[in-house]
């Protein structure tokens, strides 16, 4: 297998960059580059060591840096690894590269780090797509989950139920096709048992994915309401700095205007509308009609009142409509440091999420952090013990239960147990592929399309 190295940390300006080379010859490749001052050679040092040096193109010195030495198979792709970390200017980072090829590695693939790692059996498909997971991850609720699965928690919450799955086919096969043996026959109500725990387990990673999605993803949000309730005062005070134009002019706003906002574990990929009302100008009625498909299109509306003005019809068409999409919302009562002029009980129709701020004091925010835990699920939250799959694993895990749930269905019917071990075999092999026992070199080759190079 040919010898790879890249450029492991962003390439861009900075304290330091590393040159991680790995391959059978990784380390003969390193000491032809680099001169230890501490050791004789390169070759001399031992595993798990690093190397203060010179990076030597030639008799030439192109930086000095330090050398990590990791040997097989205690590396992280378990072929021998050199890391060369030298200065992080783009230039030199280059430079170092270019001497690892010339001294015979090859440019790594995206992912191949990781991908030699799957292939040597240091982890499972499963562990290597969490590499990318805790990457990306912007929050501890995504991280958790992260490394979670990195541990190998997914893997072999998976395995433990395939390989039961695995062994009763066998059972069945063997009772089936031996009859002549007197074997015993699969007892029906562990079978049931059995089955159904299977559920449970892909039934819990179905249930926790969307919210997996929101925390990866974010939360598509539509700040709505008529113009001049303190819409794009929210905007800034959600930002944490003034991003769109606040005047007491209604209709300032007329474009959609669109930034993401953190909140706790939540990204909000906030969407600052046109004040939904009955214009006669043209190019508001046009920034009104915008704002509708933005509604239409949200996974989160917070809709924003004026609670130092009275409700009038357009406060309640706004409810009605938002209320009839069926949209997951946040009632904002805006300007709670003015008088207040409005009956919040006439708002409990509508949402059980309430809250009243003062975006304009900045103040409420923590309120509104609090109300989207609730809303989605996460008031409770255990990251200790929930893992969010990915788009490949929930399409595997979608596919085991529904086989399970068929299989269970034939059982509860009396039908024969050959259609049940049918439905059995297919629930195991999604399984399989879920932690890639059993996936494609199609389907790792579509993994680890998705990584950076030098991972």
């Amino acid at each position: 297998m040919k010898d790879i190295c890249a450029v492991s940390t962003p390439l861009a300006e900075g304290g330091i960059s590393v040159i991680r080379i790995s391959g059978e010859n990784a380390i003969d490749i390193a000491a032809r580059i680099f001169k230890p001052f501490t050791y004789e050679s390169v070759e001399n040092m031992p595993g798990y060591t690093c190397a203060y040096g010179n990076i030597c193109d030639g008799d030439k010195i192109a930086d000095d840096g330090v050398l990590t030495v990791f040997r097989a198979p205690k590396s992280y792709t378990g072929e021998n690894v050199a890391e060369i970390s030298c200065h992080g200017g783009i230039f030199v980072t280059k430079k170092v590269l270019r001497l690892c090829i010339k001294n015979g590695a090859e440019l790594a693939e995206k992912g191949e780090f990781t991908k030699r790692a799957l292939l040597n059996g240091k982890m499972s498909l499963t562990q290597a797509e969490a590499v990318m997971d805790t990457i990306s991850a912007q929050g501890e609720y995504a991280l958790a989950s992260a490394n979670l699965t990195r541990e190998g928690r997914l893997f072999m919450s998976i395995s433990e139920v395939s390989k039961k799955l695995v062994k009763i086919l066998g059972e069945l096969a063997a009772w089936v096709d031996y009859p002549e043996e007197d074997l015993p026959e699969v007892e029906e109500n562990n079978l049931r048992n059995s089955l159904e725990s299977a559920i449970g387990v892909t039934g819990k990673i179905l249930a926790d994915y969307d919210n997996g999605m929101i925390l990866k993803n974010g939360i598509d949000t539509c700040i709505a309401g008529k113009p001049n309730v303190g819409k794009s005062t929210l905007m800034n005070m959600l930002l944490g700095y003034d991003r769109s134009i606040v005047t007491d002019v209604a209709g300032t706003t007329r474009d959609v205007i669109e930034e993401t906002a953190k909140m706790g574990e939540f990204f909000l990929k906030l969407s600052d509308t046109a004040g939904i009302r009955h214009t006669e100008d043209t190019v508001e009625k046009i920034g009104v009609e915008i704002a509708r498909k933005k509604l239409e299109n949200a996974m989160l509306v917070m809709e924003v009142f004026d609670t130092s003005r009275p409700l009038d019809n357009e406060d309640t068409e706004l409810l009605e409509y938002v209320k009839n999409l069926g949209k997951r919302t946040i009632i904002v009562l805006n300007k709670s440091d003015l008088e207040n002029k409005i009956d919040r009980e006439f708002f409990d129709a509508y949402s059980d999420n309430i809250v009243e701020i003062s975006a304009k004091n900045d103040e409420g925010r923590e309120c509104i952090q609090s109300a989207m835990e609730d809303l989605f699920g996460f008031g409770n939250y255990d990251a200790d013990s929930t893992i969010f799959a990915n788009e490949r694993q929930k399409s595997c895990a979608e596919k085991a239960d529904r086989y399970l749930k068929m299989a269970l269905e034939s059982l509860n019917m009396g039908e024969t147990l050959d259609a049940v071990t049918v439905m059995i075999d297919y629930a195991a092999n999604a399984l399989l592929e879920l932690t890639g026992e059993k996936a494609t070199e199609a389907v790792v080759d579509e993994v680890f399309s998705k990584f950076c190079v030098g991972k």
